[in-house]
């Protein structure tokens, strides 16, 4: 048996989230259907960097499998983009060390979200962005940014159905970009708890709209109250950016 480790991208507008479920459509189980094929039949798992909720997106998610098929690294992408849907799409397969484990082995992940600031919508990003088209002050927003920055107890910004207890993390970088009329906010961390994407955001426009100060951020941080944090911001503007694996 060779193990694989693949990134992919895909299009979460018609999915009820990454992990399989019965009798929904689901990203794992649309690549597993077509593993299946190739497979005659037999069943091949697959296991990722981590789940994604209905609506989310990918650029760079992170997955592998065990095949024991000799299909050289360069034709398994086009044998599954072959017979994948068109949200799908396998960017990279290459062959990985037997113990590699898309999940356990991450060390870092990004995440970016997407918000469209302008007054009118644009139905063309109606699936992309989180439309915002009231006032911002982007200041205030890296102000803010700045009391998340580091390792900390995140139980005020994930969501009340999470499961793991170990909610601290590390946050390595909080950065806000502008492409046109997308504000961009891009997260980076060495894990993050559900949900907690869309809650810094939810809550750091809370912050930009003047609704909370800058310095709110830290006592927020210090309740470990989900309670006293921001709403959760749309599924539709989050991205799955990149997983960071050890260089070997």
């Amino acid at each position: 048996m060779q193990r694989y480790k693949c990134i992919i991208s895909y299009d979460g507008t018609t999915f009820a989230g990454y992990q399989g479920q019965p009798n929904k459509r689901t990203v794992q189980g649309e690549i597993e259907a077509v593993l299946a094929k190739i497979h005659k039949g037999k069943e091949i798992r697959i296991h990722a960097s981590g789940r994604t909720d209905a609506g989310v997106h990918a650029k760079g998610q992170v997955i592998h499998f065990d095949s024991p098929l000799a299909i050289p690294e360069t034709r398994w992408a086009l044998a599954m983009n072959s017979q994948l849907p068109n949200d799908i799409s396998i960017l990279s397969v290459e062959k990985a060390d037997a113990n590699f484990h898309a999940r356990f082995d991450a060390i870092g992940k990004e995440y970016r979200y997407f918000v469209l600031h302008t007054k009118g919508r644009d139905p063309f990003l109606r699936n992309y962005a989180y439309w915002y088209p009231h006032p911002l002050n982007i200041e205030a927003m890296i102000a803010g940014s700045k009391h998340l920055i580091g390792t900390h107890d995140f139980t005020s910004f994930c969501s009340a159905k999470t499961e793991v207890e170990d909610k601290v993390r590390t946050i390595r970088g909080i950065d806000l970009s502008q492409e046109n009329h997308l504000l961009v906010f891009h997260f980076k961390g060495n894990g993050f708890l559900y949900n907690m994407v869309r809650i810094l955001v939810g809550t750091l426009l809370e912050v930009g709209a003047g609704e909370r100060q800058p310095q709110d951020i830290a006592e927020i941080l210090a309740q470990k109250d989900r309670t006293v944090a921001g709403k959760t911001a749309p599924a539709r503007g989050l991205y799955l950016w990149k997983v960071d694996y050890q260089k070997t």
